[in-house]
């Protein structure tokens, strides 16, 4: 496989590699596989909530185009006859997602609630990789409330993941690519499945779809750079 493959050109014109978020969705998937306390079963959903989001991530980073953007752009490639790669990814990470959410053993209603939050979780992260950094800064501070919680064992691969691979996404040197951030996504989406109460997790994926469907119309790195606060989080650590 050509090197090339591997290899992005960033928002300021670098070539970095997607090696590294390929590494960090398969040390997630061990480290949760690894985890001492959750049970059995919830260490397997985890795990196959992120290994299915990695799995589809990379197909998109290698057999991917940028001819279609967003949900709106692969429906609207979708109504034109034609499956984009994207679309690939969302089915596939949907039914990895239900999959993972159907080994908690838990009623229909709440099997469709899970597997919608790790989808939609695994998607939405991947739509603040556009910064060097930015993506594992939102993984770590999205599970830092969370840390103090029975969600916490869950989580630890998440933050150990994120904060191993900061450094060297902030030198740009790598980054996320779909495979990492559907990855770290998708484990968030599967710690709050696992643990939290039903209207959390209602409230949860309310939110998540709520950003997602904001993203079709608004940019993300317009507002962060308008917002003081969120500007300062966004750039710490980068080399401008």
């Amino acid at each position: 496989m050509s090197p090339g493959r591997w290899q992005r050109t960033n928002f300021r014109g670098r070539t970095v590699t997607l090696h590294q978020g390929t590494a960090l969705a398969c040390g997630v998937c061990a480290a949760t596989v690894l985890v001492p306390g959750p049970d059995p079963r919830v260490r397997a959903a985890s795990a196959l909530a992120a290994a299915g989001a990695a799995a589809f991530g990379v197909y998109d980073d290698l057999a991917g185009s940028a001819r279609a953007r967003g949900l709106r752009g692969h429906l609207g490639a979708l109504a034109r006859g034609r499956v984009t790669t994207g679309m690939v990814k969302v089915a596939g990470i949907g039914a990895t997602g239900i999959a993972a959410a159907a080994l908690l053993r838990r009623s229909p209603l709440d099997t469709l609630l899970d597997g919608a939050l790790i989808a939609a979780s695994a998607n939405l992260l991947n739509l603040f990789d556009l910064r060097p950094g930015r993506a594992a800064k939102v993984a770590l501070l999205a599970a830092a409330p969370a840390l103090a919680s029975p969600a916490a064992p869950l989580l630890g691969p998440v933050v150990g993941a994120s904060a191993v691979l900061l450094p060297d996404e902030l030198a740009e040197r790598c980054m996320l690519g779909d495979a990492g951030a559907n990855a770290l996504g998708a484990a968030l989406g599967a710690a709050a499945a696992a643990r939290a109460p039903r209207p959390l997790r209602a409230a949860l994926l309310g939110g998540v779809v709520a950003l997602t469907l904001a993203s079709e119309r608004v940019s993300f790195s317009r507002v962060i750079d308008r917002v003081p606060a969120l500007r300062r989080i966004d750039r710490w650590g980068r080399h401008e």
